[in-house]
């Protein structure tokens, strides 16, 4: 199908959750500062890595819990439950009192933005056309950094000691998400079920109405649709996928799948969230940046981050999937070591350490990107959802959730070369993942869905 107005639509629509997703992360980094402040909640540098912590943990339940719902209620019903919950959550977090209700609120927020993950990816992908996905895939994730550039912004202005007391503009910063959230609940009224969960699901009128008038509407807007090549096959519906047929799927079709996904997700979440949610403090404690400025170093961050998938996402439907992954995972994991020496031997600056993370992680959240298209594209139909609910889970869980307070503790220390152990870890990670994906990478660049992986409802 052409590209329209209606995939722009589900960009939007459905992207926004990333955006979130980067709004919420980098407000937890920004205001690192603002919540060890006596005069706020006066957090140790240890327990603002256990609050970020526990968002991931959050994130991990909430994609595994949701994840389950969606491959069984559909994608489109989920989107309203994920959000609200979202909504809910980052508004409570406005009003922490100490630690245990900051960290409660936190691990709510992460389940919302967690179960959002698993609809948004399975209805990205099944209704973006083939020879786009990659590229589209990989710009939505990146999309995340758009929002980290939102919440840098606006820490500038609500972390100024002079506009805002020190325990109220984070407080601001936080409620500000659930009003952009507000919005999308409106917006993604207008994105229809996936047909394709309709038709295995013993829908197939509602399916077809729905392409019907997605056709329609391409076809206003003067597109010239084309013959279809014929497809005949049958389908058996079905209400629902038994969590053994699942484990059956995964564990014995395809295990190679299993490992590599595994393999890109913990990766990437180490890498990832190690480095993002103390940023801050690697600024205010090694270079004396005061907390009001931090959002400055991130603007340029987050640029090298969007830039990355806009600029490189092209070339995962034109090289491939498997040159590509691994060519931006190894140059993660080599720019992030040198810049580690760079470090420890006193070579840089606030500003020089901001340009080589950027450079890093232009490479990196295409990486990063990646591996959520991988996982999506590498599994049948009727376990999408689930799949990248347990890969995100099992990715974050074992690279992910120790990692924030793992840095912290590192950075508490105040030793340039502990810092260096924990970039050291974080590059072998990338550099591993690199050689996997070289070793049993699959290609499914311009391939339909159902090519990469049949659907198990098919005869």
């Amino acid at each position: 199908m052409p590209w329209s107005r209606f995939h722009w639509l589900v960009v939007f629509a459905l992207g926004i959750t990333w955006i979130l997703d980067g709004l919420e992360v980098t407000l937890a980094g920004s205001v690192a500062g603002a919540l060890r402040d006596p005069e706020s909640l006066a957090l140790s540098p240890s327990q603002v890595g256990l609050a970020n912590s526990a968002y991931l943990a959050g994130a991990v339940t909430g994609a595994l819990f949701f994840g389950w719902l969606t491959d069984r209620w559909g994608r489109k019903r989920l989107f309203s439950v994920t959000l609200g919950l979202y909504l809910l959550a980052t508004a409570g977090t406005a009003f922490a009192w100490d630690f245990p209700s900051l960290a409660l609120m936190r691990f709510l927020t992460g389940a919302g933005i967690g179960g959002e993950y698993s609809a948004i990816n399975s209805a990205i992908q099944e209704l973006i056309p083939a020879r786009r996905r990659g590229w589209t895939d990989l710009a939505i994730n990146g999309s995340f950094w758009i929002g980290a550039a939102m919440a840098s912004g606006a820490t500038i202005v609500v972390l100024d000691p002079d506009l805002f007391a020190p325990d109220l503009g984070w407080r601001v910063s936080f409620f500000g998400g659930a009003i952009i959230g507000c919005v999308i609940i409106w917006l993604r009224r207008y994105i229809p079920e996936s047909p394709r969960w309709l038709a295995v699901h013993g829908r197939p009128e509602e399916a077809h109405a729905i392409v019907s008038d997605i056709e329609r509407r391409v076809a206003a807007e003067g597109h010239d649709l084309g013959p279809v090549p014929p497809s005949a096959v049958r389908v058996t519906p079905r209400v629902a996928t038994s969590l053994a047929e699942v484990a059956r799927t995964l564990l014995r079709t395809y295990p190679r799948r299993v490992v590599y996904g595994l393999t890109l997700m913990i990766a990437q979440a180490f890498f990832y969230n190690a480095i993002f949610f103390t940023y801050a403090m690697m600024l205010t404690d090694f270079y004396a940046v005061p907390v009001s400025g931090v959002g400055w170093y991130i603007l340029p961050f987050a640029a090298g981050n969007v830039l990355g998938p806009l600029v490189l996402g092209r070339f995962f439907d034109s090289i491939g999937r498997r040159p590509m992954i691994v060519g931006t995972y190894a140059a993660s994991g080599v720019l992030l070591l040198a810049s580690g020496f760079a470090f420890r031997a006193g070579l840089l600056d606030a500003t020089t350490q901001t340009l080589c993370w950027s450079a890093t992680f232009f490479f990196a959240s295409a990486a990063a990107s990646s591996s959520y298209l991988t996982v999506a594209e590498a599994f049948p139909l009727e376990i999408r959802a689930l799949a990248i609910a347990l890969f995100y889970a099992l990715g974050t869980g074992l690279g992910g959730v120790a990692a924030p307070w793992f840095f912290g503790v590192l950075i508490e220390s105040g030793s340039r070369d502990q810092v260096l152990v924990g970039y050291a870890l974080a590059s072998v990670l990338m550099l591993g993942a690199a050689l996997v994906a070289w070793r049993i990478g699959f290609d499914s660049e311009r391939k339909s869905l159902e090519d990469v992986a049949k659907p198990l409802s098919w005869d």
